[in-house]
């Protein structure tokens, strides 16, 4: 018996280590180093040192491997929420950490706004989402309508400040506005000398805790009246 090369690729029978979560950890540092596009199964079989057909053993198609991409992030976010958690807490953090997920996994940013969290992890922590919600007063509708937005929110956001990296200089940076003729634009100029409202992460936390509280009154408004004393 001869010994395996070094950098032979394994066979089918070969797939020594190899796990569904190993094949997505290894096409998401595939894709945050060279783009989506450049994901293929034969470029991430190449990258994990097996022929292609193997990765379908794991994931059965490019489709099932595009769903465990998302599922890497969102998996990523999810807060610890059950009937005990603080819904307020766990839907702020879970936006938060969703945030950074996507800004620091940018090239998922298309998946996750073209295509529906479907795996079963994922369905597992919209479920857990949604009973924490609905055990907390909110009717089922609304606990559906209070994630979607605020995970809808998130990824557009989070688009926004990918694709939209202004250098100060430039059109639309704060330099740029600073400039502008204050007798026309004098709170424009102000708040880009000040650099007031300007930082994304602030924004995006103002926004959320704006949405929170509009949920918390209209979970109070679907509640039913207590007893007359």
């Amino acid at each position: 018996m001869t010994a395996e090369k070094p950098g032979a690729r394994r066979g089918p029978g070969e797939r020594v280590g190899l796990s569904r979560q190993r094949i997505l950890d290894a096409a998401l540092d595939l894709i945050d180093r060279r783009g989506l596009k450049a994901l293929t199964m034969r470029s991430l079989g190449e990258q994990l040192g097996v022929e292609a057909m193997t990765l379908y053993h794991y994931v059965p198609n490019k489709d099932a491997l595009l769903d465990g991409l998302i599922e890497q992030v969102f998996r990523a976010a999810a807060p610890a929420m059950d009937e005990s958690a603080d819904w307020r807490k766990a839907l702020r953090e879970y936006a938060k950490a969703l945030r950074e997920g996507l800004l620091r996994h940018p090239a998922v940013l298309p998946l996750a706004a073209s295509r529906p969290a479907v795996t079963q992890a994922t369905l597992d922590d919209i479920e857990a989402c949604l009973r924490m919600l609905t055990d907390n007063g909110f009717p089922l509708g609304r606990a559906l309508h209070a994630l979607n937005a605020v995970t809808v929110f998130t990824i557009g956001h989070a688009v926004m400040e990918a694709q939209l990296a202004v250098d100060a200089h430039e059109a639309g940076g704060t330099d740029w506005l600073a400039q502008l003729a204050t007798e026309r634009y004098p709170l424009i100029t102000k708040a880009a000398r000040d650099r007031a409202g300007v930082d994304d992460e602030e924004r995006f936390a103002l926004a959320v805790d704006a949405m929170l509280l509009g949920f918390d009154e209209l979970r109070k408004a679907a509640q039913p009246p207590g007893p007359d004393l």
